[in-house]
């Protein structure tokens, strides 16, 4: 099914040399073939800087949504931001729910219609489209370079390199600044064959997944598709496919192009923007991985993470002691001290039962998937017992094609609950399943406390991610879990799936204003939009105490700052940073506002009793009082900043890990102005909430280019010392730390 070489190899003549068999035939050393990639030529196309090692790089085009917006253009307002320098298209697809926080998450909305009549942006009311389907439709095109504010920011079956950062990263585009990073790794992903009917995109993307996140090969790399396969897979098929890439922990996605992406692209309008892709005769891979999608089979990733990936066969087969595992496993995400019922409760007579059903979003509401999910659906119903069906569709135009030509028709007699283009269910505001419950979906995530999990109230339960096929034939079978190519005939996916692509709901809805601003536009702030508040600058010196410790091999953003119910507070830094660590270290909060606290008075020179005891014989003129927090592996999942910068609000000055599970997690840290520590061995430590780091000279080294920090660790009365690590901070990045944040970079 999957082939992976870990090593560098040569493309040419339609197949792959490794290294040394390459030089022997005359190919050319690796830092020249490496021009041959698709990425190569994308990002020197887009690099501002004098060489191609270290790039700057300045995009085509942005997007947020409104989880994120306010607080990106607040930061730059707080920078000097005028206008948008290039197209901003805000959309309006995760705090949709308006009746979730009384009138706070409305307002937003109509701040981001002011500030993209201000600013000359692009507004996609609520309901409209999900941020990544409007991309692909109206700004997705060969050889571009897009940047969101969402993790799942790939557009790469257009030929496009899409990115999803924290929100500081697009504030360094509005204010004409560059996008900083080392050339990457990139790794081909060679497909050959086609999928067998009842296998989806979903399907491949978690067998990648499974077979590259936990061994880290395309981690920060760029994952670059092409080979004969390609051909056979139609462009929902193929965006199904790249925009799961993020939960490898690649940086991007770029696939090649054919006629299939030209046709598709002029039924968008835009047939302008196609260009063709591929990579050169000789380019050279720092690795690749041959997938083989005739092989692929129908695949299942049980909580809490995409990469914890199963074929069903193999799930039902080892079904009993797999789900044991998933019991144990949710024991130690949520620290539980009793256990909660079993999920081998769920297996009747040799099969499992779900009981909940969701197809939604960038990566499952696509047309070709509804297609199918009508198709297996045909003449039957799910009936009235328990398990129910809801289907998302990702954007209006395909929602009104759908229409058009009875599918929608045919979903909703068949008992399915049809939904508006929203988010929710990806990051757990829409369709919360019940306690205990286990649902099935065609989203993106899986991560804890995305399917409404809060373990304090008594309150657990659980989503797997399968493709739409997979699942319409689950629901067909009363919610035994059934894979669709056990069905004795289930419809295949064409290479070319065309609709009645009609943009009317875009052109009579979304206010299109870029290059447009209209500077006298006041912004409208509803009560809970509110400034950051501000960050110090680095002190000579920090004395800092740990808030939490977290020993789990990976932590989500999602664990750092909670997603769903949180989402009204994300425009109120000082509400939203109540909920950090909320359920994975309820403690973490009043912990860190302690230190904060005495902090506060070191700075107004009340130097008491307490100061005193806290800076443990330290000068107050020139040591800083902080909180850290220490993870093993933080930062993996979603791109959103506030994961970083409710720990700033609350006093935080670094994170300590052994490494940081993505590059957009680790620039969030940064550009907060806090000091992204490393230590290979920090398991070692032992690390407690109570334990201190003294850092002398912490301003020195920032100021200079040193790496390596000489500090020491007190445990229990007891000190040692340790060394921490600062690798590859750039010279603006040192800039931004020390300044305090990247508000106070840009405003000094």
């Amino acid at each position: 099914m999957l082939n992976i070489l870990h090593s560098g190899a040569y493309y040419a003549g339609g197949r792959f040399l490794p290294e040394a068999e390459g030089r022997a035939a005359g190919m050319q050393a690796p830092e020249e073939a490496k021009k041959g990639t698709m990425a190569y030529g994308v990002l020197q196309s887009h690099n501002t800087g004098s060489d191609m090692t270290s790039l700057k790089i300045k995009f085509d085009a942005m997007a947020s949504h409104d989880i994120t917006y306010v607080g990106i253009i607040q930061t730059a307002r707080a920078s000097g931001l005028t206008q948008f320098p290039l197209p901003y298209v805000l959309t309006n697809c995760h705090n949709s729910l308006c009746a979730v926080g009384g009138t706070i998450n409305e307002d937003d909305h109509v701040f981001g219609l002011s500030a993209a009549k201000k600013y000359g942006g692009e507004f996609v009311p609520a309901h409209q489209a999900v941020i990544h389907s409007y991309m692909r439709e109206r700004y997705a095109g060969g050889g571009k370079m897009l940047l969101g504010s969402d993790s799942h920011t790939r557009y790469g079956a257009f030929g496009t390199l899409a990115m999803g950062e924290g929100g500081p990263e697009l504030v360094k585009q509005l204010l004409g600044k560059t996008y900083d990073i080392a050339y990457p790794r990139v790794v081909a992903i060679y497909l050959t064959g086609a999928p067998r009917p009842g296998v989806g995109p979903q399907d491949v993307a978690l067998a990648l997944i499974g077979a590259t996140f936990t061994k880290g090969i395309v981690k920060n790399a760029v994952m670059e598709f092409f080979g004969p396969g390609v051909h056979n897979l139609a462009m929902d098929y193929r965006c199904g496919i790249d925009v799961m890439t993020t939960e490898t922990s690649c940086l991007s996605s770029i696939w090649s192009t054919d006629e299939t992406v030209k046709r598709y692209m002029t039924a968008l309008g835009r047939a302008e923007d196609f260009r063709v892709m591929a990579p050169a005769d000789g380019a050279y891979y720092d690795d690749v991985i041959t997938v083989e999608l005739d092989k692929v089979e129908p695949m299942i990733a049980l909580p809490f993470h995409p990469s914890n990936a199963y074929t069903i066969a193999d799930f039902k087969a080892n079904m009993m002691d797999i789900l044991h595992q998933t019991d144990e496993a949710t024991m130690r995400q949520f620290k539980l001290k009793k256990a909660p019922k079993s999920l081998t409760e769920k297996v009747r007579d040799g099969k499992f039962y779900v009981d909940q059903a969701v197809i939604a979003g960038c990566s499952g509401g696509t047309y070709q998937n509804l297609m199918r999910v009508t198709e297996m659906l045909r003449g039957r119903t799910l009936g009235d017992d328990a398990l129910w069906l809801s289907c998302y569709p990702g954007s209006m135009p395909a929602f009104l094609a759908l229409s058009r030509n009875g599918a929608v028709s045919e979903l909703l007699s068949a008992g399915v609950s049809i939904r508006s283009c929203f988010c929710g269910p990806c990051f757990g505001a829409g369709d919360v399943p019940a306690n205990g419950a286990f649902s099935i979906r065609h989203s993106t995530r899986n991560f804890p406390n995305r399917e409404g999990s809060k373990p304090g109230d008594g309150q657990l339960s659980y989503v797997a991610l399968m493709d739409a096929r997979s699942i319409t034939a689950t629901v067909l079978n009363g919610g035994a879990l059934t894979a669709a190519t056990e069905l004795d005939s289930v419809p295949a996916d064409p290479a070319w799936e065309p609709y009645d692509y009609d943009e009317s709901a875009y052109r009579n809805r979304v206010y299109c204003g870029v290059g447009h601003p209209k500077p006298e536009t006041e912004l409208v702030f509803g009560p809970n939009i509110s400034d950051w508040p501000e960050q110090i600058a680095m002190p000579e010196n920090l004395l800092l105490t740990a808030a939490s410790a977290i020993y789990d091999a990976v932590t989500t953003t999602d664990e750092l700052i909670p997603s769903g119910d949180t989402s009204s507070y994300r425009s109120n830094p000082l509400k939203l940073s109540e909920f950090a660590l909320s359920r994975k270290d309820p403690a973490y909060v009043g912990r860190a506002k302690a230190i904060q606290a005495v902090e506060a008075k070191r700075r107004k020179g009340d130097i008491d009793d307490e100061v005193t005891a806290a800076l443990s014989g330290h000068d107050a003129q020139t040591t800083g009082l902080g909180s850290f927090i220490m993870a093993l592996k933080p930062g993996d999942g979603s791109a959103r900043e506030q994961a970083a910068s409710c720990q700033r609000v609350l006093g935080g000055v670094a994170n300590l890990a052994a490494e940081y599970a993505t590059k957009r997690y680790r620039s969030n840290v940064v550009n907060w102005g806090m000091l992204p520590f490393i230590a290979e061995d920090v398991a070692e430590w032992n690390i407690q909430p109570g334990d201190q780091l003294w850092l002398p000279g912490i301003r020195a080294l920032l100021e200079g280019d040193g790496e390596a920090l000489s500090a020491v660790l007190m445990q229990n009365g007891q000190e040692r010392a340790v060394t921490l690590k600062l690798p590859g901070l750039t010279r603006e990045e040192r800039d931004i730390i020390l300044s305090g944040c990247l508000i106070n970079y840009y405003r000094d």
